[in-house]
């Protein structure tokens, strides 16, 4: 997902609002939008597999390799 895409959810967001979109248009909107909540999660789930605590002992646990795995992408 790039900037030009998140510039089209917001053009389609803007015209359904005003003068409303065609079907075509409407499929966009809804294609862009299901790209745009994948690419949040998938940058979620990276940030949270990058997480380490510190246990009472010292050890360091990673979560990511602990956890990471159970969740597959969607």
């Amino acid at each position: 997902m790039d900037h030009k895409d998140i510039e089209r959810i917001n053009e389609l967001y803007h015209k359904s609002k005003s003068v409303g979109l065609t079907e075509a248009e409407a499929a966009e909107q809804k294609k862009l939008r299901r790209d745009y909540i994948l690419a949040i999660r998938r940058n979620l789930r990276s940030e949270l597999n990058n997480i380490s605590i510190e246990n009472e002992d010292g050890s360091i646990t990673n979560l990511g390799e602990k956890y990471g795995k159970r969740y597959s992408e969607n």
